[in-house]
């Protein structure tokens, strides 16, 4: 079952709705014209229930099979925010709108599975219910926790969940996945620490918040290299220092640390989140100094469930002819709380030979829309097959 004919015919239709998307990017849940483009869509495919303003900005459509004998209900999800940043891509559709763009490919997303949508309500070939669910603030926001949390799941009966991303650099329209854990939870620490500014040429006087910081940012190190599992994958990374007094001659007071941390496993992430704040309470004593962590947890870890892996894959293969294992990545996602409240699986889908996400010249290939379009609704016919 390659590219399916109806959803070929739609190309061009679906590609001028993911420039429009493209056009007009919005960021995390300021996705007014985006939810209503697609709500309006919706309405005019048929779909059985149109809801909005879940999660805030999110829509979600219900499609009915021709049947319902077992009472299945298969969710698909795509995001539809943009990014804070100027696109450089010089497109006669590039972004109107300074400062947002849509370099994660969200507005591709978007267009195929509205096209799914409209082929998956036209043709209805399918035992059971499926559930289109477009989120906004995937971007920073958790977005996918905040329509989990209004009760989407148990609202509309979702039984299991797919998604799809782009994935620049792998072949256009292939695929690969892996079961298990895909990319990484994405966690925050901020780090304040006190000591005693004063007079640089006086250093005896001082608790010296530089000296603190340095031997922090050396010392956090370790807490990978010989705290973690080395078989296992984890990262702690100081990204942004800043201290209290930009003089030459001052000392500051205070001073603070930026980072992330990424883990794979929730056990990871517990002994990383307990060893950064010993390394820094300990070091901060030791220099007469004092030490504030403030850690918070993202989005967790992307896990994907195993029968529903091997559904994903079975069908990536049938839409592109094969299906590559997917490596895991320290990149996070927020659909892995819709994972958390049900299984499902997240897919890459190949954007060829493109500029890579968050980059300013990035653009969603228009040529794989056929085959994320079918993907998205193959799932529903072959998890749910007509009776």
């Amino acid at each position: 079952m390659p590219i399916k004919n109806r959803l070929a015919e739609m190309h061009a239709e679906i590609t001028e709705w993911r420039r429009d998307i493209h056009r007009h990017p919005e960021i995390l849940y300021e996705t007014h014209r985006t939810s209503a483009m697609v709500a309006d869509k919706l309405r005019s495919f048929g779909c059985d229930e149109v809801v909005t303003g879940i999660g805030r900005t999110g829509v979600v459509g219900v499609i009915r099979g021709k049947s319902d004998t077992a009472g299945r209900v298969v969710g698909l999800r795509a995001d539809m925010d943009a990014l804070p940043m100027q696109e450089q891509t010089g497109l006669d559709y590039a972004s109107d709108i300074p400062g947002a763009m849509h370099a994660c490919g969200h507005d591709g997303h978007t267009a195929m599975l509205l096209g799914a949508a409209k082929y998956l309500a036209e043709t209805r070939n399918f035992d059971g219910t499926a559930v289109v669910i477009f989120q906004p603030a995937e971007e920073g926001g958790n977005g996918a926790e905040a329509m989990v949390k209004d009760g989407m799941m148990d609202r509309f009966g979702v039984q299991e969940v797919y998604a799809m991303h782009n994935n620049p650099g792998l072949a256009a329209g292939l695929f690969k996945i892996r079961p298990g854990p895909l990319l990484a939870a994405a966690d925050t620490f901020e780090i304040h620490l006190e000591g005693r500014g004063g007079h640089a040429a006086k250093p005896h006087d001082t608790v010296d918040t530089t000296v603190m910081l340095s031997q922090m940012i050396v010392a956090l190190q370790t807490v990978v290299s010989r705290n973690t599992d080395p078989i296992l994958q984890a990262v702690l990374s100081v990204t942004s220092v800043e201290t209290s007094s930009k003089a030459f001659n001052v000392i500051p007071q205070a001073a603070t640390i930026r980072g992330t941390v990424r883990t794979h496993s929730g056990e990871m992430r517990d002994l990383i989140e307990r060893r950064l704040g010993e390394v820094v309470q300990g070091i901060a004593a030791t220099f007469g100094g004092k030490a504030e962590v403030n850690y918070e947890r993202g989005v967790p870890v992307t896990v994907n469930a195993e029968e529903q892996t091997r559904h994903a894959a079975e069908v990536a293969e049938l839409v592109s002819g094969g299906c590559g294992e997917a490596a895991m990545v320290m990149g996070g996602e927020d659909f892995s709380f819709m994972l958390e409240a049900r299984p499902g699986a997240f897919i890459m889908i190949g954007n060829g030979p493109s500029a890579g996400l968050h980059h300013p010249e990035y653009n969603f290939n228009d040529e794989i829309i056929p085959a994320g379009c079918s993907w998205f609704a193959e799932m529903v016919e072959r998890r749910m097959p007509a009776a």
